[in-house]
């Protein structure tokens, strides 16, 4: 028999491995969605693992539970690309399933950063503040290391027409963290199961909650979605089923496989333009299989001027999957030929497959070569680029080409969407996907979220299948099926987009999730630092130096409750107004670039209300000190008096506004008829104790204000340095000099330009420093309420981090677009 030890080992070891297949099994039906509502799974699929992870006592078993869990998930998601992969270069499907799960942990790398900052953080912060860094982790890791599907969570949720219109605003990876945010509140309902109702109910309310406000949000968006209006764009996706090209070479020669291919091609366009009055035909990704435009021979000549012909009959534009050629080298490309111009523009592919379409420089040799002779050669292109589609109703159409790859890549469509592109237009050849369907639909449901995240409908056409006409919304409205032959018509609405939250931030969550880690990684070095026994007797000296309790003397405005609701109502009304009037340049172009109506939104929703509310506060101005065992308030020649023994305590507003205050509450139970807003209530509360009075609130924040954050530094002399820098780049651009309007149009000029420069980042610098303080507020708040503990040091931490970004951000910015222009 095991003895006890030995027994709980078997135990522990046996729940882990249940939970590991429990969460592969799952996550395999998820990805797969069976039966149609299999992303549903997605909210519950990793129960079972992190259940077994939270049963892991040290680093070494969290580690092997998150390696075993990246092999199980592997395998029950993607085997088939491991199939697919071994029969590419011809190893076997067993030989790449085998490679590709021995390199599950590089395949899957989130997973085991996840369990590594979660093991961690939660024992340092608790379960919740630690399992959100833990959920940030795992964000941050997919956003800076692309997996070479570009997979995420998120994108299992394609199904759901109303969880998916989140990623307008926070791209899939928002999704993700939503999925793995409501699998840790369920896992922490099961794990207090013995606790009770109570200790349930609010894990439980946010895994309940969070779906259900995700697809108010989609119903939102859906139902107040402008209505397209206008002619739609028809277009035809050219599926000809024609896979194996090496294959068809060996059996039939190259000049017959390409007469074929190109036949075939001709005959399905005819059909697209003639019978379907389509406004553009497109071609899949290197239907084309040699240099269009630099012909390598006479053969090649006469099949570029036969395609030309052909373009030229139809009346149409044309953009086909081809190849370029320049003096670097080969490129994987994109051809836009038009009816009356022939080839107007090459789009060059940017994210090549590693190894089957390019090998990094240190890697490649002739070495190399021989041991996998179908290495590709092919370049990488310079970026995003969008084409006109000139079409012969006399429309010009700007569309993005993406191909195969590169319609993973996030930012890719994000900057075709800026560049001013109206449609996404996306060449694929899944000809490897074959046998293997589930891979050409996850790559389908992949490019869909491009079409969300931008708002830009897409016509996407792959080789053979999964052709498909998708509007903005995600929705696949036409789509051919897998290994047919397919004519798809697809006619979307083009109009002008409405940039979503993603085009103007950019991948922001990704962005968010790191800094969050870094946040979490900055303060366990502090604590570690502040912990070490070296330190400790010197940081004990400097807190008890700072402790010290001075008389109470200090300023006050002394409340009536009518006057304290007037002047918070005018200052939150003009705090407000600072974040409505940042959104609302974010979203308005033509008010970024109009300095002269920034000021007058300014002055009339910030400066007027923030005047009348200091107006009000000084009408009650006061100074409070102690007179022996007696509070003193006086105000000019009135005062009011209140005997230290009358007052029970002193409690800090819970809701600081019009600013931080204080009520008093006094011996017989009442309060005090005034509150006190004072600028520390800590300090406040700790000076009348130490004059005789109640003993210091516990709930009292210690406010210990940087030498940075004094107004004159911030809102004065940063805007000031801002704009001279600034103002002198735009002089030397504008007029060739420093000095330049000066000497053009005279000194007023001058004067008047350079004020209008400091206003414009004067009113940024407050723009932003209002959004920092927002952003400070609701992460205090997050905290308090997951970890009230770690709410003082994680207050102290956001305030040096947000006058880190505005001292260092602004600057950086600046810098930035100076380099850049």
């Amino acid at each position: 028999m095991l003895n006890p030890v030995k027994r709980a080992h078997a135990i522990g070891f046996s729940g882990t491995v249940s939970g590991i297949l429990a969460s592969a099994a799952l996550s395999g039906l998820y990805v797969y969605d069976v039966a149609g509502i299999g992303w549903l799974l997605g909210f519950v699929a990793w129960v079972p693992w992190l259940l077994a992870l939270s049963q892991r006592t040290s680093l070494r078993a969290t580690l092997l539970c998150a390696y075993g869990m990246t092999v199980a998930y592997t395998a029950t998601g993607f085997s088939w690309f491991g199939a697919a992969i071994g029969s590419y270069t011809q190893a076997g499907p067993a030989t790449g399933v085998a490679v590709l799960l021995l390199a599950a942990p590089l395949f899957q790398p989130q997973i085991w950063v996840f369990a590594c900052v979660r093991f961690w953080a939660t024992r340092q912060i608790g379960l919740w503040a630690g399992g959100l860094v833990a959920i940030a982790a795992w964000v941050a890791t997919e956003w800076l290391v692309p997996k070479m599907l570009g997979d995420t969570l998120g994108h299992g949720l394609h199904p759901s027409a109303l969880l998916r219109q989140s990623a307008a605003w926070g791209g899939a990876a928002a999704l993700t963290a939503a999925l793995l945010i409501t699998n840790e509140c369920l896992a922490l309902v099961l794990a207090r199961r013995a606790q009770g109702a109570a200790a349930m109910a609010r894990p439980l309310a946010i895994a309940l909650g969070l779906p259900l406000l995700l697809a108010g949000t989609g119903l939102v968006a859906l139902q107040t979605a402008p209505v397209p209006s206008g002619k739609p764009l028809r277009m035809g996706l050219v599926q000809a089923n024609i896979v194996d090209y090496e294959r068809l070479r060996q059996e039939k020669g190259a000049h017959a496989v390409v007469r074929e291919v190109l036949d075939t091609h001709f005959a399905m366009s005819y059909d697209a333009v003639v019978r379907q009055h389509v406004d553009a035909v497109l071609w899949s990704e290197t239907v084309y299989p040699t240099t269009f435009g630099h012909p390598k021979s006479a053969d090649g000549a006469a099949l570029d001027q036969e395609i030309l012909g052909i373009v030229h009959a139809a009346k149409v534009p044309f953009v086909m999957g081809t190849y370029d050629l320049d003096a670097a080298g080969e490129y994987n490309a994109a051809a836009f030929v038009q009816a009356d111009a022939g080839l107007i523009g090459m789009y060059r592919k940017t994210r090549l497959f590693p190894l089957t379409e390019a090998v990094p420089t240190w890697l490649d040799g002739p070495a190399l070569r021989r041991w996998l002779p179908w290495t590709g050669h092919w370049l990488p292109g310079s970026g995003a680029r969008v084409f006109p589609l000139r079409l012969a109703d006399g429309r010009e159409i700007p569309v993005l080409p993406l191909i195969c790859l590169d319609d993973v890549d996030t930012s890719l469509a994000l900057q075709g969407a800026r560049l001013g592109a109206q449609a996404i237009v996306t060449l694929s050849n899944d000809s490897w996907f074959t046998t293997h369907p589930q891979g050409a639909k996850l790559h389908q449901a992949v490019a869909a979220f491009r079409s969300i995240e931008t708002g830009l409908p897409q016509f996407r056409v792959t080789t053979n299948g999964y052709s498909a006409a998708i509007d903005a919304t995600g929705a696949i409205r036409v789509e051919a099926p897998m290994g047919a032959r397919h004519l798809v018509v697809g006619d979307l609405p083009v109009p002008v987009p409405v940039p979503t939250l993603m085009v103007r931030w950019g991948d922001w969550v990704g962005q968010a999730s790191a800094a969050v880690v870094l946040m979490w990684a900055l303060g366990t070095a502090w604590l570690g630092v502040a912990r070490h026994p070296a330190l400790v007797p010197h940081l004990e000296l400097l807190r008890k130096r700072n402790d010290h309790s001075l008389p109470l003397n200090v300023r006050v405005f002394v409340l009536p409750p009518w006057a304290r609701l007037v002047a918070g109502v005018l200052r939150a009304f003009a705090r407000g107004s600072l974040l409505w009037m940042g959104a609302a340049m974010l979203l308005n172009d033509n008010l970024q670039s109009n300095t002269l109506a920034q000021i007058r939104l300014f002055a009339t929703l910030f400066v007027a209300p923030e005047l009348a509310s200091w107006c009000v506060l000084w009408a009650f101005a006061a100074r409070a000190t102690t007179d022996r065992d007696t509070l003193v308030v006086r105000s000019g020649a009135r005062s009011m008096r209140l005997a230290l023994r009358d007052i029970a305590a002193v409690v800090p507003w819970r809701i600081p506004v019009p600013s931080r205050g204080v009520d008093v509450m006094l011996a017989s139970g009442l309060r005090w008829p005034y509150a006190l807003q004072v600028n520390d209530p800590a300090a406040f509360s700790r000076a009348l104790a130490a004059s005789g009075g109640p003993a210091q609130s516990a709930m009292a924040l210690p406010h210990s204000p940087s030498r940075f954050g004094h107004p004159a530094l911030k809102f004065v002399l940063l805007p000031t340095v801002l704009a001279l820098v600034a103002f002198r780049l735009h002089q030397h651009i504008a007029y060739g000099s420093s000095f330049g309007e000066y000497y053009t149009f005279g000194l007023r000029a001058y004067a008047i330009s350079f004020g209008l420069w400091w206003a414009a980042w004067f009113m940024g610098v407050v723009l932003c420093a209002a959004a920092l303080r927002a952003a400070i507020e609701v992460a205090s708040g997050l905290i308090a309420f997951l970890q009230p503990a770690w709410m003082v040091p994680a207050r102290a931490v956001l305030e040096r981090l947000g006058l880190l970004a505005l001292y260092a951000g602004l600057p950086g910015w600046l810098a930035l677009r100076a380099l850049g222009g």
